[in-house]
């Protein structure tokens, strides 16, 4: 499973530039589906290079593993990777349902970098927790 934020107003297509952004919407995606989890909501704001905006929106994204935008600025794109966080930028009329489509195949065929490098980062989570609790005596 990873998650996916998109930039959306309507939560059927990406029409947000990240700075200006007044929504998010968070998906959890596995190789079968999606699940909605989560709505960020911000108060709408003018593109007036104002880098302290970026900060709240980042931060609401931590955990997720790419953010889907209209279109995105250098300084976010910057604080963004520092976090691990993939900025994709996509069309207006990209929809929301066909790129959680796309992800989910690219999770079951590979071959999509950062869905790719995501899955990877994911099972090794699992596996150190996994080892941490060995280590900690856990009898499963």
């Amino acid at each position: 499973m990873i998650k996916v934020a998109f930039a959306t107003t309507d939560r059927l297509r990406v029409n947000q530039h990240f700075g200006a952004a007044e929504a998010f919407a968070i998906y959890e995606v596995t190789p079968d589906k999606a699940t909605l989890v989560g709505i960020g909501e911000f108060a709408e704001e003018a593109m007036d290079g104002n880098e302290d905006k970026l900060i709240a929106k980042v931060d609401f994204l931590e955990g997720c593993a790419a953010v889907y935008v209209m279109a995105i600025g250098a300084s976010a794109i910057k604080k963004l990777m520092a976090k691990g966080i993939q900025p994709i930028r996509t069309n207006e009329v990209d929809a929301v349902d066909d790129l959680l489509g796309e992800i989910s195949r690219a999770m079951n065929e590979g071959g999509v970098a950062w869905v790719d490098r995501a899955v990877a980062l994911q099972a090794k989570k699992t596996e150190d927790r996994f080892a941490s609790m060995e280590e900690e005596g856990w009898q499963g």
